[in-house]
């Protein structure tokens, strides 16, 4: 599995390394059923500390993609659904515009001036 993170993203760390283990999810490199490789060795390819790896891997447990099992280690249960992300992200979206003061007609607007 090659993972790879984005020095330029601002994102948090585990954010990050989320999406490169659920992009490689998506994508085929890991399929449900199949375990990952050990957090360390993630944390060794990612470059970045196991602990940040682990905080990843639990966000992706509660999303339910993954599986941890003492003495097994984590197993992928499902490709990600790019949708339920999307509608995630634009909930946060909609979240955020709202604490500035903004209704979601002023999102849609601007979603269309982008196009």
């Amino acid at each position: 599995m090659l993972l790879s993170l984005d020095l330029h993203d601002q994102r948090p760390l585990h954010e990050q390394a989320a999406d490169a283990i659920r992009r490689a999810i998506a994508d085929g490199e890991v399929e449900p059923g199949e375990r990952l490789p050990p957090a360390r060795d993630l944390a060794v390819a990612l470059e970045i500390n196991a602990n940040t790896v682990l905080r990843a891997l639990r966000e992706l447990r509660a999303e339910g993609l993954l599986e941890f099992r003492r003495g097994r280690g984590v197993t992928v249960l499902r490709r990600p659904d790019p949708k339920a992300g999307l509608r995630q992200k634009l909930r946060e979206l909609l979240a955020e515009a709202e604490r500035h003061g903004y209704r979601p007609d002023d999102v849609i607007e601007w979603i269309k001036e982008a196009e």
